[in-house]
């Protein structure tokens, strides 16, 4: 399956190429060991890095990094953008744009005289047909002193024009630079289905299976990493 990403021609070479996320995992997550010490334990016990289901999804899919460095001081946006500008196709050279606080009124994330940033992609997306692509903050990233919005956009149809990321910058005290190729977003394609939900109490046999599951799970360390980890 491929998820494919056009530029405008001038911008080949240029612009920060999307990434597998898994290829863009942080310093802090590499460097973290794989198990430490439980003071209420009393013993040695497994981190998130030891732990598949948040490690698979920072993993998933495909991060969009930021154009270029983006500094931050006392609230205000500064930057130096070397791409040329535009030819045959007009784009944004700026690295963010904008919301006015009116468009998220009545929400948690509405503040007096504070706007939501837009970090703008110069990246089209297409993905196969009968695939949307969500996209949402980069998983895990509690780093960043910014939370991107989530949103699911039918790629397989809309694929010509630029999908920018709102954010909300929820670090009012963060002054440096963001580096260029932060990810700015993660994009996981998602079939689309028609799904219901279905409720129904355990029988004797599913009930069996559950506690031998747990069980094991708690007898035997890393037993999801070997027998269920696709």
């Amino acid at each position: 399956m491929t998820l494919t990403f056009r530029c405008p021609a001038e911008l080949e070479g240029v612009l920060p190429p999307p990434v597998p996320a898994a290829s863009g995992l942080p310093a802090w997550l590499k460097s973290m060991p794989t198990q430490a010490f439980n003071a209420i334990n009393g013993r040695d016990e497994n981190t998130v890095k030891r732990c598949p289901p948040f490690v698979d999804a920072m993993t998933c899919g495909f991060l969009i990094p930021l154009m270029c460095d983006l500094r931050v001081e006392n609230g205000e946006f500064t930057w130096d953008n070397e791409i040329p500008p535009g030819g045959a196709v007009s784009f944004a050279r700026s690295p963010v744009g904008f919301h006015d606080g009116s468009q998220v009124i009545g929400s948690p994330l509405f503040e007096d005289d504070r706007f939501l940033i837009k970090f703008h992609n110069l990246w089209t997306i297409e993905s196969p047909e009968g695939y949307a692509v969500l996209f949402t903050h980069p998983a895990n990233r509690f780093d960043l002193p910014f939370t991107t919005l989530t949103g699911l956009v039918d790629c397989d149809r809309y694929h010509d024009n630029w999908i920018h990321f709102p954010a909300h910058w929820h670090d009012a005290s963060f002054s440096g630079v963001l580096p260029k190729g932060t990810p700015v977003a993660q994009c996981m394609p998602v079939k689309r289905e028609n799904w219901v939900a279905r409720t129904m109490p355990f029988t004797a046999e599913e009930s069996q299976r559950a506690h031998d599951l747990t069980t094991a799970i708690d007898r035997e360390p890393g037993l999801y990493r070997r027998q269920f980890r696709v």
